[in-house]
Order: C-alpha cells, then sequence, then structure tokens
C-alpha cells in the first residue's frame, strides 16, 4: 500500500470552533466598533427574522459591470418593532479591563411585562437617585456607556410570544459626557431602528444558525464517502483513517451538533428601512391599516405572518429560521466603499415565498 502523505488539507474551520449548541438564541455581542459620529447612537439593535423574497434595484456601486442598471437581488425581511431602554449602564477602566461602576434603571412601562423575563426585578425612587448620585461624584470616571434595551414582540404580526428579549448595547459617537447625557434622557422612550442605522449603510448581522442536530462526519465535514464496492465492512459513511497526518494541526473529523451555532454575519447591506408609524399598533389599529396599505405583503410570509410594525430589508441571507431573534451592528471591519444614500428600488416582491 502507498505510503500516506506527511501534510492532509484541514477539514473544518478551526475559526467556528467549538461546534456546539448555542446557550442561548439571543447572543450576546462580544465586540463593539469605533465609530465617528457626531451625537451618541446605539450601535445595535435587535429584530426578528421574517423570511426571504426579491426586489430590483438600481446598482450604485461604482466600478461594478451593472453600475446604473436593474438588478436582481435577493433580500431577507426583518421586523424591528420599537425597543424600549430601560438601564443604562457605565462602565470604568480597571487593571482587568472594563468594571460596572453603577447602573441607573428606570420604571418600566406596564404593557412591556418586563416581569416575565426578570422575575426578582426590584425598582424603586430611592435605587434610582441612590445609582444616580454615586454617578455624578465619579462621572470623571466613566469609560463606556451601555444600554439595555428591552424588545417588544407583542407588536410583531408573527410573534405570539409576550416575553421580552433583553440586550446589552454600547453607545458610540460624541464625548462620553453626551453619552451620559443621552442614556439618562433616552431611558423609558421607544427606541426605533431608524435612530440607530440609516438606509444603504452596511452592518453585520449576529444570530443562531438554523439547528441541523446529531450528524454524521459526511454531511458535517464534507468527509468522501469511502467507496462502496470492496464492501466496507464498517459502513462506508465514515472516515478511513482515526489520526490526523503528520504536520497537520486539523482535529480528526467526528461525528456531532450541527447547527444550531452562534455565527456573524459581516457587512451585508441594509437596503431600506420602513417605518410604518410612531403609533402603537395595539392602540390604533384603523390608523395602522391604513398605512400598511402601502407595503403590506399580498399573503403572509410562511412560517412568520403578516408584518404589523417597523421593518428593514437586507440584501442576501441571514442565519436562522423565521421568528428567530437578530442582532444588527454597526460593523466592525466596514468594507472601503462606503454608500453615501440609500439604492432605489423600483420593485419589492412582498408576496409570500416559499
Amino acid at each position: 500500500m502507498a505510503r500516506r502523505k506527511h501534510s492532509a488539507p484541514r477539514r473544518g474551520s478551526l475559526g467556528v470552533r467549538p461546534r456546539k449548541r448555542a446557550s442561548r438564541f439571543v447572543p450576546r455581542v462580544k465586540s463593539w466598533p469605533e465609530v465617528s459620529l457626531d451625537s451618541p447612537r446605539p450601535l445595535a439593535f435587535l429584530g426578528y427574522k421574517v423570511g426571504m423574497t426579491h426586489v430590483m434595484m438600481i446598482n450604485d456601486r461604482p466600478g461594478t459591470p451593472t453600475y446604473g442598471q436593474e438588478i436582481f437581488m435577493p433580500v431577507t425581511i426583518v421586523e424591528t418593532p420599537p425597543m424600549i431602554p430601560i438601564a443604562a449602564r457605565f462602565y470604568k477602566a480597571s487593571t482587568l479591563g472594563l468594571k460596572t461602576l453603577t447602573e441607573v434603571w428606570s420604571t418600566p412601562p406596564d404593557d412591556l411585562q418586563l416581569w416575565r423575563r426578570v422575575k426578582a426585578l426590584s425598582i424603586d425612587e430611592d435605587k434610582i437617585n441612590k445609582a444616580r448620585r454615586k454617578l455624578e461624584r465619579s462621572i470623571d470616571s466613566v469609560a463606556r456607556v451601555s444600554l439595555i434595551l428591552a424588545s417588544q414582540p407583542r407588536l410583531t404580526g408573527g410573534l405570539s410570544k409576550k416575553v421580552p428579549d433583553l440586550i446589552e448595547v454600547k453607545l458610540g459617537g460624541g464625548s462620553v459626557k453626551d453619552q451620559i447625557d443621552y442614556a439618562l434622557g433616552i431611558l423609558g422612550k421607544p427606541l426605533r431602528i431608524s435612530d440607530v442605522f440609516s438606509e444603504g449603510q452596511f452592518i453585520d448581522v449576529i444570530g443562531v444558525t438554523k439547528g441541523k442536530g446529531f450528524q454524521g462526519v459526511v454531511k458535517r465535514f464534507g468527509v468522501k464517502e469511502l467507496p462502496k464496492w470492496n464492501k466496507q465492512r464498517k459502513g462506508s459513511r465514515r472516515i478511513g483513517a482515526r489520526s490526523p497526518g503528520i504536520g497537520t494541526i486539523s482535529p480528526t473529523p467526528q461525528a456531532g451538533q450541527m447547527g444550531m451555532h452562534r455565527r456573524t454575519e459581516h457587512n451585508k447591506r441594509l437596503l431600506a428601512i420602513r417605518v410604518v408609524s410612531d403609533k402603537d399598533p395595539s392602540k390604533d389599529s384603523a390608523e395602522i391599516e391604513k398605512i400598511l396599505k402601502e407595503f403590506t405583503p399580498v399573503s403572509a410570509f410562511p412560517h412568520y405572518g403578516l408584518l404589523r410594525t417597523d421593518y428593514v430589508v437586507v440584501a442576501g441571507s441571514l442565519q436562522g429560521t423565521p421568528k428567530r431573534p437578530l442582532v444588527l451592528r454597526w460593523p466592525v471591519r466596514p468594507p472601503r466603499w462606503v454608500p453615501t444614500e440609500a439604492p432605489k428600488l423600483t420593485y419589492v416582491s412582498l408576496e409570500s415565498k416559499i
């Protein structure tokens, strides 16, 4: 028999290990970009995946062969109901990194039903005033300002749950003093997707992929199936060698969990932002139905339903199943081309797609 070569091509990416199930559906943002903005604004927003459709748009990227022409673009719809800032968290710098200095909580609205998510949450005026006084004494040591945002899934058309999802979002732009004033002033007030992003810009999408369950090496890593003509005694859908080749650092492909992983899609372009109304859909259904006539789907999206609140149109496909929470974030490694305005959409297919 021929001697095995000393090295072998790497099977599977080492950058996505460990390949285990995500600990939760709402991902935690582990890194934040450094942005240059005149005024403070949150750097992320949470939405719920609706489904895919397609649009016809004018290609506005210079240097491409179809520049200025109408092109076909598959897109993903993400419904983004307004979020409520329920707390502001302030960090101070230390030798071990950032440490929490204090938190200022606000009394959440009754219809938010925050008690469904945080059972032992106790907020009173004494605690709020005490936290504000501590912040005033040590305002010069604040190194980072973040907001704790709560989603409102009850406003969506496809979700039946009432439990809000919580994410911590860093503030970017302006000075630290401006960020502190912005964080304290926006507590308890609705925050819309148009306050965070603008049409045409690039974003990162963080979410959990579709789960595939326990799979073998052929489907999980793309290992070549062994020939069946010599009647493999232990099956053909397995690897031939149990140990990696000499000089390689890739582990041996093994069966295990496939999918249900936390992944980040970098530099997905935000083609359009559709803000339905500043009014609560649950309180003024007649007004909402009138406004929705402009861009209501002909039929409901499969496995989701109708759109009832703000939504965004993102170019390309996104990870996860319908109704999966996705975190939209400012890009940490933006491309060289920075669009100056939103692309022109000539046609948006809002019929249901399988």
